[in-house]
């Protein structure tokens, strides 16, 4: 199981903030749990910090998210775009 406290933990380092939202888009909970978390994910994909996960997700309105496979290589949310995607 992932470990979310570094989401509400105001000493977490940035390692282990960007870590923790990689996990959370990595696992779609990111566009399911309140909507600061989606929009932050979203803001850490604008700012190149994190990668879309592996699959594909519906957010919580049932709007579906790409995976980084179904985006153009290069493009937000693609592995090659982020400077730090696990």
């Amino acid at each position: 199981m992932t470990d979310y406290t570094a989401l509400y933990d105001e000493d977490a380092d940035e390692d282990a903030v960007l870590a923790c939202y990689q996990s959370l888009v990595n696992s779609g909970q990111a566009w399911k749990l309140e909507g600061h978390v989606g929009r932050t994910a979203m803001s850490l994909l604008d700012a190149r910090l994190i990668a879309l996960g592996e699959e594909g997700h519906t957010d919580y309105w049932g709007n579906y998210v790409p995976s980084r496979y179904e985006v153009a290589p290069g493009t937000k949310g693609a592995p090659e775009f982020a400077h730090a995607a696990t």
